[in-house]
């Protein structure tokens, strides 16, 4: 549908359109930025907190050490390995600076993972924490790396505070296994030989259309592969992210104070998700974002949370499920709390009204996806937040729904959602045939996602084209049933697939985690026929103790698939 369909339609306070050609890169953006809010708190990490002066300081000296003490040249990768500890934001900006690439990598890949996405993106350079040394050094020899850099947990705490907890993750935790890497040059080492240097702007700043970041798919539906996000995908988006954020409320008072806002960032920083929303948005627009290292350590993740009197919330369904179901949760103060976005995975409905129960304030939920850096929609703040839907297109965006022919279909009817806009990445890295299947040469990305566009504008993503389930000529969404199965009280967590049948074509399993251990088979059936027609309820159900994930929180429903298969 034209762009023209949704204007009106966004709340007030938020733009039809952004100009991505505002700036020229991202560098021009993070010198301004860094000065421009100099004084504010910027990153709070284990209970330490920078400005946006000490992260304008640091990260020039880290420019400074890669470009006068390293063979890297501007265009050259840097692959960035570590969870979201003060020294991310430091590395990404300095290298940013420097004029590199960068190549964000999971800290929970195995060898073979890190060794792909290493030779894929032609990495130059690493900067790892020091727990995956053993890893990198397994690796190394088969890669192109010549640079790397080692970090540990509290390289940018104060002393001693520094001393003891790297002490104590080594020797007392055992969180580092022993490993060999001579040339690896300590982080705060690099920090000071750059130092010795005064910063200077690059002769040759990257243009708009250069890579800034080469950002890995996950992998879910075959080898992963880099998204290629450009330096204008990267502005535009974060402008987009901005706009969203600039709603009004009813008074006309914009929502969020620039500046003023605290918002918990939970989510891995490698995840674009994240590293646009930390990274850029939040930033940009001099707010604070408190960076949790471990989200999966729910008790000290709450911990980390309780002495701030934050605003914004940034999280995914599972995050949220796991923080409710925590008693301490309920001992945080969201008397301030006014923002809690979801993005990355489907909010289920049951987690919306519970999170706004406990909390007061509505879930926005938001949907994009790594080859669009990644925002494409997102609710609107507060009550007119559409629960089960993923919200309004951001701004300059345009989508339509196709059938499989390729013709759009109409409002209100299914199809795979296509979008087009300045935030769609410019290719996969190295792969012309994978992304002409994807993108079309006049900008339409097909996202594999099947789309209802509503008349009211807002868009429900129904499942993925690949996970949808046939059963007997009928179409089954797993997300459907998922949501559904959520709703049962004595039901922690739940994922739908579909296998090969003789009589049906497929036929739906469903693992699910209890809270109740005495919860049976029948009871989830008989759960389900009250709320699902008779050919949408799973006829084969298993119970387990936890559900594969990616460090996000998505659910693997192909892992899932894989060892069902294989036990047939």
């Amino acid at each position: 549908m034209e762009a023209s369909f949704w204007q009106g339609k966004r709340p007030a306070g938020v733009e039809d359109t952004i100009n991505p050609d505002i700036y020229p890169n991202l560098v021009s953006i993070i010198d301004e930025l860094l000065v421009s809010h100099a004084d504010r708190p910027a990153f709070t990490g284990i209970g330490h907190t920078l400005n946006f002066a000490d992260v304008d300081r640091y990260s020039q000296q880290f420019a400074n050490y890669l470009r006068e003490c390293t063979s890297l040249q501007p265009g050259d990768r840097i692959a960035i390995q570590m969870p979201n500890l003060l020294q991310y934001p430091i590395v990404a900006y300095g290298a940013i600076r420097a004029g590199l690439t960068i190549v964000n990598t999971n800290p929970l890949y195995t060898a073979r993972e890190m060794l792909h996405q290493f030779n894929d993106s032609g990495a130059k350079a690493l900067i790892f924490m020091d727990n995956f040394g053993h890893l990198v050094e397994e690796v190394l020899p088969e890669t192109k790396i010549e640079h790397l850099i080692v970090t540990r947990v509290a390289d940018m705490m104060p002393a001693p505070k520094r001393q003891v907890l790297n002490f104590a993750a080594k020797h007392i935790k055992k969180m580092v296994q022993p490993f060999n890497l001579p040339n690896a040059v300590g982080f705060r080492a690099a920090l000071s030989k750059g130092e010795a240097y005064s910063y200077r702007t690059l002769e040759n700043p990257p243009t708009c259309d250069m890579p800034a970041v080469l950002q890995y798919t996950g992998g879910t539906t075959g080898v992963a592969k880099g998204a290629e996000l450009t330096q204008r995908n990267l502005i535009a988006n974060m402008l987009q992210a901005k706009a969203m954020l600039s709603q009004h409320d009813e008074e006309g008072k914009a929502v969020q104070e620039e500046g003023s806002e605290i918002v918990i960032a939970p989510l891995p920083l490698y995840h674009i998700y994240a590293f646009t929303v930390h990274l850029l948005c939040m930033p940009f627009m001099g707010n604070q974002s408190v960076l949790i290292a471990n989200p999966r350590d729910t008790k000290t993740f709450i911990k980390f949370m309780k002495p701030w009197p934050f605003t914004g919330f940034i999280g995914l369904n599972t995050l949220f499920v796991s923080l409710m179901n925590h008693p301490d949760f309920l001992e945080c103060d969201f008397s301030n709390l006014k923002q809690t976005l979801s993005g990355g995975t489907a909010l289920q409905h049951e987690t919306g009204v519970r999170w706004l129960k406990m909390t007061g304030c509505h879930v926005s939920e938001a949907y994009g996806l790594t080859e669009c850096s990644p925002a494409v929609c997102m609710n609107p703040l507060g009550s007119s937040s559409q629960l089960g839907t993923a919200g309004l297109p951001v701004s300059s965006t345009e989508l339509k729904a196709i059938d499989e022919d390729g013709n759009a279909v109409g409002v209100g009817e299914r199809g795979e959602l296509c979008v087009r806009g300045p935030q769609v990445m410019k290719g996969y890295w190295g792969r012309v045939e994978d992304t002409e299947e994807v993108l079309s040469a006049d900008g339409w990305l097909k996202t594999g996602d099947v789309a209802i566009i509503k008349e009211d504008g807002f868009v429900q993503i129904v499942d993925r084209l690949k996970d949808m389930i046939l059963v007997s000529g009928f179409n089954v969404y797993p997300n459907e049933i998922e949501d559904v199965v959520s709703g049962f009280d004595r039901v922690e967590n739940c994922a739908a697939i579909g296998l090969s049948d003789e009589v049906t074509g497929e036929r739906i399993k469903l693992f699910v985690v209890p809270s109740d251990n005495d919860l049976t088979k029948e009871d989830v059936q008989a759960y389900c026929r009250e709320h699902l027609t008779a050919y949408k309820v799973p006829k084969d159900i298993e119970f387990r103790s936890e559900l594969p994930m990616t460090a996000v929180g998505k659910i693997l429903r192909k892992d899932l698939r894989a060892e069902a298969m294989e036990q047939a």
